[in-house]
This record gives C-alpha cells, structure tokens and sequence, in this order.
C-alpha cells in the first residue's frame, strides 16, 4: 500500500482497524451475541475515544505523538451527534494514529497502542452492563 497517503484516508482506515480491534477482543472474550454491538459501541464513539487518546499521549513515540497531533488537526466540517468538536478532533487524532500504523506495517505496535487505549475502558464497561 503507498506509504504517502493523506491524514483524511489515514483517519478513514484507521477507524476500521481501531472497530477491528474492538471486534476481534470482543469475540476472543467469548463476550454474549446478543450485546456485543452494546459493548463494542462503548468503545468505537468520538467520547471514548478523545478520552483514550488523552489517556496514552504521554506513551507514545514522538512520530506517533506529531502523527496523532496531525489527525486532531485535521480541519473538517464533520461532526459527531454525541460528542463536541474537541472531542470529535482527538478521536479523529487517534483514528490517524492507527491508520499511520497500519499502513506503516506496525502491526505490534497497534496491538500495544490498543491495549493501551482499552485498559481504562474494560472495566467501566463491563460494571454497566
């Protein structure tokens, strides 16, 4: 896949990676049929995700950190019903952080990033439901 791709496509990719991911952990948790959609939905929305990009910033490489800035940048006319501008442009961010990473080959280093992101969300989500 062509490496100089622009930070929209980036975002666009990265969000069906990050929903992958969220997808794959859900099946491998033998998580019950009937609420995986509920689950997963804790975990792939605008609010949840600014607060994990907020959350692994600090861990991240210094490229990973300037990419992830690059996304929360990114100026678009979209909007998320259930979240504010700011919170919308960070998840953007992270969305860009993944699709970098994916298409950068960084496979093991989206599994790190994503388990990082999803520490502070397994429990809240689970104590919901």
């Amino acid at each position: 896949m062509e490496k100089n791709i622009g930070t929209r496509e980036l975002a666009y990719l990265g969000d069906a990676v990050f929903e992958l991911m969220v997808r794959e952990k859900l099946i491998a948790e033998n998580i019950s049929f009937s609420t995986l959609n509920q689950i997963a939905d804790k975990y792939v929305n605008a609010k949840a995700q600014s607060e994990m990009y907020h959350r692994i910033f600090t861990k991240l490489t210094g490229i990973e950190q300037s990419i992830i800035k690059r996304g929360r940048n990114l100026h678009t006319t979209a909007r998320s019903k259930s979240a504010c501008m700011s919170e919308y442009r960070h998840a953007t961010g992270l969305e860009v952080l993944f699709g970098y990473l994916y298409v950068s080959g960084e496979t093991n280093r989206i599994k790190e990033v994503f388990e990082m992101c999803c520490l502070f969300l397994d429990q809240d989500n689970r104590s919901e439901l």
